[in-house]
């Protein structure tokens, strides 16, 4: 860049970047007229610009980015930027533009190479003038667009084209064959849109395809190697496509073909394969064909990312994972495998996420797992082990979860040197002993700022890079969410269901940075302290069922953000401390605590706030209709819920029981409540 004055422009639009209000009137008036200007960007400055009638006067102009710019007044935006006449690359993006002109025949672009108009409200079909560009146009990016009808014929006479993006738009029918006679295609994105029918075989023909995203479409029929044989990178999941994979071979780079319809057993890979995605699909058999190939045994693998979760899969995890030293992250979760986990996966070092959860796997961690000093999330919910909880994990662990085992003995203190911890979930277990005094020395916790370091996974693509998000299932609020791209947000200490003893450590209560907390179902005992208060993020709180005694705290009243509260079922006594927190939730939140008063309960308080009597007809009328409707809806919901367990997952059944169990303590504590008053 020659030209002095475009010096003088950046510096006068760096210096006013935060600006909210900013006119090109404000620009320098000697850059603006200027007819050497070749490269100009002005992206990212939040400016509003309500005409572009300035542009004629940037007659040598091939560079433009009004990314971010607000546009929306300017309705003739392209017939302006039609007229520079060695514009070589237009940068649109997020700009508020409404109209493309679809009805226009013709633009006067005569040297454009890139078209980026992404993230605006068009909402018409693709303009007529974009197939008869004559300027050798290579890159076209239309996403998210609200652009509709089916893809005409007409971009075959864009010959030159080698990127394609419109994803993230309302265009429907079927993906054309035709588009296999671009030849010097590149980059090929229709993903999130109501593309139907059969993927064609050609685009896996096209000798200069590199990537080919067709996922979230409702494309079905057969898909094989012969579609994506050639291909570098393959995004195919989220759609209705069926096939078998047994004895494929998977050569590309990266493969997602997750929530489809695939079926057989795990496809071979290739020492080229470094990323696969086959969840949520109904492939059957073992992993030993996709690890134990004899042909990879002696090559160098690149794989870095496997996921087979949520499919059939059946057998032990094998031995043969010291030929995938490479790997990051492997997620073999929500299937039907047994046995244990074999010692060779202690050789994966590199490996920093690990999901076992929701198999029937079994025995011991085996302390080879020690070997993996990178790991950062150790999911194994939901399995049969046993044993001592691991004192190996890495300190630099962000996720332990090991709910709904059988682990026994102490939680070791060595969890509190986990500096990063955000998620201890070791609920639904049989951890005895205390819990450690030495939780505060969980740094992350102990802070109100959330997690900036997310629990993801990149990995380089073709222009740029694709985000995995790790993902974990978590219980808070009395219900099962799953938390992805929100996880780092999360931070989670569940040690309900066990035998746990003693009094709440007081250095619990100083995790202000703590979520959910939940120590329901143990044997704890003492008051709960007033410096619970100072736990300003808590949103789920569940102390219930437990020998806590003593007053509810007035502190409690001042946690705005909580959401959830249990203490039911203990020894709690006096007058619940008055403030809309409190009274906000029902009063199955604090039953079970005979000598409590005042609201939400129904029993008031005496002037020495301890409970007062009521007795009345109404009352009993009440509580005996209650009683009645409780008995023949517990009869309703056991059958159906006995159907469940036989015919559904584990899932299911774990939250039949759940109720159960709640729906037959809430009616004995009522009809001991109401025996009491009438002695």
């Amino acid at each position: 860049m020659t030209c002095n004055c475009w010096e003088r422009k950046q510096k006068h639009v760096n210096k006013t970047r935060n600006c909210h209000n900013l006119s090109i009137s404000t620009l320098p008036h000697e850059c603006v007229n200027s007819s050497a200007l070749r490269f100009l960007d002005l992206s990212l400055n939040h400016l509003s610009i309500n005409s572009l009638q300035w542009l004629s006067h940037l007659y040598s102009l091939e560079y433009l980015n009004l990314d971010g710019i607000d546009l929306h007044k300017e309705t003739n935006w392209l017939q302006l930027v039609a007229m520079l006449p060695l514009l070589k690359e237009l940068h649109m993006h997020n700009c508020r533009l409404q109209d493309m002109s679809p009805s226009l025949q013709y633009a006067n672009f005569t040297a454009l190479k890139v078209l980026s108009l992404p993230t605006n409200d068009f909402h018409s079909e693709l303009p007529k003038w974009l197939f008869n560009l004559s300027c050798g146009i290579l890159s076209i990016d239309l996403r998210s667009n609200s652009l509709r009808g089916q893809l005409p014929k007409s971009l075959l006479n864009l010959r030159h084209l080698e990127a394609l993006n419109f994803e993230g738009n309302n265009f429907n029918g079927p993906i054309p064959d035709w588009l296999g006679e671009l030849e010097h295609l590149q980059y090929l994105n229709l993903r999130k849109n109501n593309f139907s029918g059969s993927l064609p075989t050609n685009l896996g023909n096209l000798s200069s395809l590199v990537l080919l995203s067709v996922s979230s479409n409702q494309l079905k029929g057969v898909v094989s190697e012969k579609n994506f044989v050639k291909l570098s990178e393959v995004y195919l999941e989220d759609n209705l496509i069926d096939g078998n994979l047994s004895n494929v071979l998977l050569n590309s780079t990266f493969i997602s073909l997750s929530s489809n319809g695939l079926k057989g057993t795990l496809p071979r890979l290739s020492s080229n394969v470094a990323v696969v995605k086959l969840s949520n699909n109904s492939l059957s058999g073992n992993i030993s064909p996709l690890l134990c190939d004899q042909k990879m045994i002696d090559e160098k693998t690149n794989l870095v990312y496997l996921d087979v979760s949520l499919n059939h899969l059946s057998g032990g995890l094998t031995n043969c994972w010291k030929n995938w030293k490479s790997l990051v992250h492997v997620n073999l979760g929500s299937n039907n495998l047994i046995g244990k986990i074999p010692p060779s996966m202690g050789l994966l070092s590199n490996l920093t996420s690990l999901h076992l959860h929701e198999n029937k796997l079994y025995g011991e961690i085996p302390p080879s797992l020690k070997n993996c000093h990178s790991l950062m999330i150790f999911n194994v919910r939901e399995n049969n082990f046993l044993g001592n909880i691991p004192n190996w994990i890495p300190l630099g662990a962000k996720a332990l979860q090991i709910r709904s085992n059988n682990f026994s003995g102490n939680l070791p203190t060595q969890v509190c040197q986990m500096s990063s911890l955000i998620i201890l979930d070791i609920a639904d277990n049989t951890i005895s002993g205390h819990i450690p005094t030495c939780l505060h020395n969980i740094t992350t916790l102990i802070s109100i700022k959330a997690s900036h370091n997310k629990l993801s996974f990149f990995f380089p693509t073709y222009g740029g890079h694709y985000t995995f998000e790790d993902s974990l299932e978590l219980v808070t609020k009395g219900q099962v969410s799953e938390y992805g791209r929100n996880l780092h947000f999360m931070s989670l200490i569940d040690m309900s269901s066990n035998n746990l003893s003693g009094t709440i450590p007081p250095q619990m209560f100083s995790l202000i940075g703590l979520c959910s907390l939940n120590l329901s179902h143990n044997k704890l005992t003492g008051e709960i302290p007033n410096e619970i208060g100072n736990m300003k993020k808590l949103e789920s709180l569940d102390f219930s069922s437990n020998q806590l005694w003593g007053e509810i705290p007035q502190g409690l009243s001042g946690l705005s953000f909580l959401g959830h509260l249990n203490l039911s079922f203990n020894n709690l006594r006096g007058k619940i401390p008055l403030g809309t927190q409190l009274q906000g939730f029902s009063a199955l939140s604090y039953i079970g605590n005979p000598d409590l008063c005042g609201p939400p309960l129904t029993k008031n308080c005496s002037q020495g706030g301890k409970p007062k009597d009521t007795k009345s007809k109404d009352g009993e009328s009440t509580f005996l209709s209650w009683f009645y409707i409780g008995i023949e809806s517990g009869f309703a919901t056991g059958f159906l819920g006995v159907c469940s367990a036989i015919f559904f997952n584990r899932k299911w059944r774990h939250a039949y029981f759940n109720f159960l169990y709640d729906l037959r303590d809430r009616l004995y504590v009522m009809l001991i409540i109401k025996i009491n008053s009438f002695c």
